[in-house]
């Protein structure tokens, strides 16, 4: 069985995934913001499958995200598999105006991308100690190309925008890491898992659901864990299809200009 880390458990489809995989007897670490929250779904899950270990932190500020780091790395003598979940859609309940992270980012960039980027880099060493490790990262089909000229979107802001541009971002940082590594050692490969969940991001911005969670959980597992994808790496899909990304996240100087000002922005060193 793998150890699996999941950001974004306490709620919607990183809930759900963590239920379906602990009954299948995964070792989980779990992440939220919430501690009591937290707490109730690891007691759900081990209920189910096995004890799971918590890590609490805020994705919005990098000084925890990299505390948290630091913690995943306590708990844990390796990592098998690393889903990239956390996120804040484009709207309700975090709001439609321009807002920032902790470290005076555009919020939708900082939580949905640099969070998750920030933890990659720092957690590379764990997933890297053992058999061929997956990440995956939980993005979507709304893709808008990033302009390296306003990166935090100070100039006619738009929260649809910011989510695409930030989901966009995960899928480029994907296969630039894809390239950068054998996939004998780990795999990276990005997600559309479902259209319009009935999450609470969902209910509360868009007010409907289409697909049901058990599409995304599905989706979301079969890169985690399913046999069938081992070795496959620098791939998007569209649910359970392969898709083709933005054209951006194919642009070489893109992604690695990409890559640059996210080094810049977490303040983190280059691991190759």
């Amino acid at each position: 069985m793998s150890t699996i880390f999941i950001t974004g458990s306490t709620d919607g489809l990183g809930r759900a995934l963590a239920f379906r995989l602990a009954a299948d007897g995964h070792e989980l670490i779990l992440h939220g913001r919430d501690a009591d929250r937290l707490a109730q779904v690891t007691d759900e899950v081990a209920r189910r499958g096995k004890p799971a270990r918590s890590v609490v932190a805020d994705l919005a500020d990098l000084q925890q995200v990299r505390r948290l780091a630091a913690q995943v790395r306590e708990v844990a003598d390796g990592l098998d598999v690393f889903v990239s979940n956390a996120g804040i859609g484009s709207g309700e309940p975090d709001g439609v105006d321009r807002r920032v992270s902790a470290d005076g980012y555009e919020l939708r960039f900082a939580v949905n991308y640099l969070a998750g980027f920030a933890l990659t880099i720092e957690l590379l060493p764990l997933l890297l100690a053992g058999p061929p490790a997956r990440i995956v990262n939980v993005a979507s089909l709304g893709q808008h190309p990033l302009d390296f000229d306003d990166l935090m979107l100070e100039h006619h802001y738009d929260g649809s925008r910011a989510y695409a541009q930030s989901k966009l971002a995960q899928i480029m940082s994907g296969f630039e890491l894809a390239d950068r590594l054998p996939a004998r050692e780990l795999t990276v490969n990005s997600l559309h898992p479902g259209t319009y969940m009935p999450t609470k991001m969902v209910l509360q911005s868009i007010g409907r659901s289409v697909d049901s969670l058990e599409v995304g959980v599905e989706s979301v597992r079969r890169l985690a864990i399913s046999g069938d994808l081992q070795g496959v790496t620098g791939r998007f899909y569209d649910r359970m299809r392969e898709e083709r990304a933005a054209d951006q996240a194919y642009d070489r100087k893109a992604r690695a200009e990409l890559w640059r000002r996210s080094l810049e922005l977490t303040g983190l060193s280059d691991p190759f």
